[in-house]
């Protein structure tokens, strides 16, 4: 039987005889439900369509994404640690070839993931390489594949020794970043916006423009206010802050709370 895969959100589900009857992840008012409606696909089809990219982002760290873009496109990263490896984020195809460089890369023995919209094939990759995934606790009613590759956590998880994960919540209550090495890796929680002058933003929900209400960013704020870090990696190839991120966000924080609250100004 497949693992029915969702197109929109790329999210796996157990396997079944028929597609499941909807997404919930999709069903959510932070996702829109397709305008052609809903639609399944299965990894064996994403296989005869798709690959992936495996690359280096810097030393210790490597970018993994699908060509051409499935679902939200997000492209995950692995870091290559001598306690073992850790994938952050994860992406729908795993096929024969992004495995096989994976374990020369040394494997994955742990998998973190920043919030529900990215669980995509999490459960094919953990029985690949025989790992653990560790998901916020906040969060369990949106697994749609459980497994016991899965074990759920609070407030912040250190899986091997420079790898720190924190809860941050915002996007979703169990939200949460990776710090390590003098970066942090921030999936779309925080989201790393286009232009020359680096800007991050934060949302509730980003397809439905739904903003992060104060509280909910005040939280996220105080969250990684502790953690050292200079660089940002985003969900994607090009979300990145190179410099000064830690700068970066505070400034952008306070840019958003002030046109949150009604005070900002037109020379922001």
């Amino acid at each position: 039987m497949p693992a029915f895969t969702c197109v929109a959100c790329g999210t796996q589900f157990e396997a079944s005889d028929q597609p499941p009857a909807g997404c919930p992840i999709c069903e959510d008012y932070r996702q829109p439900v397709r305008r052609e409606g809903q639609a399944w696909t299965s990894v064996e089809e994403l296989r005869s369509e798709h690959t992936n990219e495996v690359r280096e982002v810097e030393p210790g760290l490597i970018g993994i994404g699908t060509s051409p873009r499935f679902a939200i496109g997000q492209r995950a990263l692995l870091i290559q640690n001598d306690r073992g490896n850790v994938l952050w984020d994860c992406v729908s195809l795993l096929d024969a070839p992004t495995a096989a460089r994976i374990k020369d890369l040394g494997g994955v023995r742990h998998i973190a993931i920043s919030h529900p919209h990215y669980y995509s094939s999490m459960v094919d990759w953990a029985r690949e390489f025989g790992a653990t995934i560790h998901l916020a606790a906040a969060d369990r009613e949106w697994v749609m594949r459980p497994d016991p590759s899965i074990s759920f956590w609070s407030g912040s998880l250190e899986p091997v020794p420079g790898v720190k994960i924190i809860q941050t919540g915002g996007h979703f209550e169990g939200a949460a970043v990776l710090n390590w090495n003098g970066a942090l890796l921030t999936g779309d929680i925080i989201y790393v916006l286009p232009g020359r002058d680096p800007r991050v933003s934060f949302m509730r929900s980003y397809p439905m423009l739904l903003p992060l209400p104060e509280r909910l960013l005040d939280g996220l704020v105080r969250a990684i206010e502790g953690l050292e870090y200079d660089r940002i990696y985003g969900a994607w190839w090009d979300s990145v802050v190179a410099r000064n991120a830690k700068d970066v966000v505070r400034k952008s924080a306070e840019l958003y709370r002030r046109w949150l609250v009604g005070t900002g100004a037109a020379d922001d």
